[in-house]
């Protein structure tokens, strides 16, 4: 049995559908914008078509989801983390901990990815280190918050319609989270290039520079951050998912090139190592995907601790960053350029496992 069959039949089929159209319109696609560093709005808006901006909306199961984000990543990883943060921290965020106003007027537009969140949480001196480090102010004042502070590597930042800032409050030393429109005054933010992957999402340095907005931007269910760390455990979840699909896409490549590329008169899918290096990345893509559908399990019955998605993750990842390193060098000279695939899935095989 396939993980796929465990599935209902209705979410079988549409998981068939929807790998379809991703192999076969944007995992090749994507290579040149990966190349460029640009973004393909055009994409998007079939994904959205394909309801994958709805995936924390749309009562399909957490396995169901799971292989979305596993099918995605196989077809581009830069996609699969739009994908993952778009329903996991935004459409979840707002879903879990928003205001009924804030969910009517964002909630469609999102779903469908004809509107982009992103999830302002990293900061340039302390990273992650909320507890102790996050510096990012918000003020009551005159009926309006007004946010001051900087954010670093905001995944469409550059994009996106509005940005859910998080930021701690002068009055009472909590970290909330806001609702800021990117149009707003005082918003600035600057695209980060150069990146070795990830190269399609449009990672920002923001600025918040007495940023006004009304006091409903605020998200009534995130009045501290305890509340949001439920989402982000969940979110952490997900990267276990990225890290077997791009395993799933590691194979796919070598797989491929074994078999079409010659050496001393031969495939080289038939020299015994390399059937060896192709076993071994397709064991790990399905130890990895066991692994997940396991948590996926543990997350339908309510029970999933954030040591457990750690994990997932950690293992998942470490997996991935072998399974392409292998995959490289079993392309050879080839390996190291992104026209082969494999060097644009080695880049992000290293961002994988380091983030989240």
């Amino acid at each position: 049995m396939y993980i796929v069959d465990l599935l209902p039949a209705a979410e079988r089929e549409r998981y068939l559908d929807i790998r379809a159209f991703l192999q076969s319109t944007v995992r090749q696609a994507s290579i040149d914008y990966w190349n460029r560093e640009e973004f393909p709005f055009g994409l998007l808006a079939e994904m959205g078509k394909r309801g994958l901006g709805a995936l924390q909306t749309d009562g399909t199961s957490k396995l169901f989801k799971g292989l979305m984000y596993v099918e995605v990543a196989r077809a581009d990883v830069s996609l699969s983390a739009l994908v993952g943060i778009h329903n996991e921290l935004i459409v979840g965020m707002i879903d879990a901990l928003g205001s009924e106003e804030q969910k009517q007027r964002w909630l469609p537009g999102l779903i469908t990815f004809t509107q982009l969140g992103a999830f302002a949480l990293t900061e340039p001196g302390h990273g992650s280190d909320i507890a102790g480090g996050l510096e990012t102010s918000a003020r009551l004042e005159d009926g309006e918050w007004v946010i001051n502070g900087a954010k670093r590597w905001i995944g469409s930042g550059t994009i996106a319609d509005f940005a859910l800032v998080w930021a701690r409050d002068e009055a009472d030393g909590r970290i909330k989270g806001f609702i800021v429109e990117t149009d707003r005054a005082g918003y600035r933010a600057t695209k980060i290039a150069n990146k070795i992957g990830l190269r399609i999402m449009q990672n920002a340095d923001i600025v918040l520079d007495n940023v006004r907005i009304p006091a409903s931007n605020m998200l009534p269910g995130a009045t501290d951050f305890a509340k949001a760390n439920d989402l982000l455990r969940d979110s952490r979840a997900w990267v276990g998912w990225q890290g077997a699909g791009i395993q799933l896409a590691a194979f796919d490549v070598a797989r491929s090139y074994s078999l079409e590329r010659r050496q001393f008169g031969k495939q080289l899918a038939c020299f015994q190592l390399v059937q060896q290096q192709l076993a071994e990345i397709l064991g790990n893509a399905s130890a990895s995907l066991a692994l997940m559908a396991q948590l996926a399990r543990i997350q339908t019955d309510g029970k999933l601790e954030m040591a457990q998605a750690a994990m997932a993750k950690s293992t998942c990842t470490r997996l991935a960053r072998a399974s392409v390193a292998m995959g490289r060098s079993l392309l050879g000279g080839n390996g190291i350029s992104t026209d082969y695939e494999m060097g644009k899935l080695f880049g992000d095989a290293e961002i994988l496992y380091t983030y989240e």
